[in-house]
């Protein structure tokens, strides 16, 4: 399978940074996609294991190509349930990007499909954000939870629930 730009880009910005120390620098002709900005997810696994995943639902730079590279380090090194991952790992790490479209308030429940759409909950500052299609996660009940456990929220709590779709890249 060929390796998609988005994550040749979060894999580069990674080995660079824990190779140099670099932040590196948005490469020129970048795909057009990639020049508007979007919020990304950058997930790192590891022997199928999850080895990080950081990401931001809302774009918080002027560019999806930018909020890749400073995902990539953020997953690698920053993700608070991992330690920083080592120069010598990058050779085991494979590296999935999701660049997010724009989330929208759901009415209903069967507005959601854990399969298509991502989730975020909300419940005054608590907010959790479940990426959609993953692995055990086949139901709205279940997704709902996770994200709710993410987030602090109790199960039994309502809260606010907003879905979005994402462009997944491998």
């Amino acid at each position: 399978m060929k390796t998609s730009y988005q994550v040749k880009l979060a894999s580069e910005s990674l080995s660079t940074y824990l190779l140099e120390g670099e932040i590196m620098p948005i490469p020129e002709n970048v795909p057009e996609d990639l020049t508007r900005p979007a919020g990304a997810f950058v997930t790192l696994k590891k022997g199928g294991g999850l080895r990080g995943c950081i990401g931001t639902i809302m774009p918080t730079k002027e560019t999806a190509a930018e909020e890749i590279i400073m995902n990539a380090i953020s997953a690698g090194t920053k993700d608070p349930r991992f330690p920083p991952v080592e120069p010598k790992e990058l050779g085991d790490i494979t590296i999935s990007v999701d660049v997010l479209g724009e989330a929208k308030p759901i009415k209903e429940l069967t507005e959601l499909d854990p399969k298509r759409f991502g989730i975020i909950v909300r419940k005054g500052a608590r907010m959790g954000v479940l990426l959609p299609d993953l692995e055990g996660v086949d139901s709205v009940n279940e997704q709902i939870n996770i994200a709710k456990q993410k987030a602090g929220i109790s199960p039994f709590e309502n809260c606010e629930i907003e879905k979005f779709e994402v462009i997944r890249y491998v």
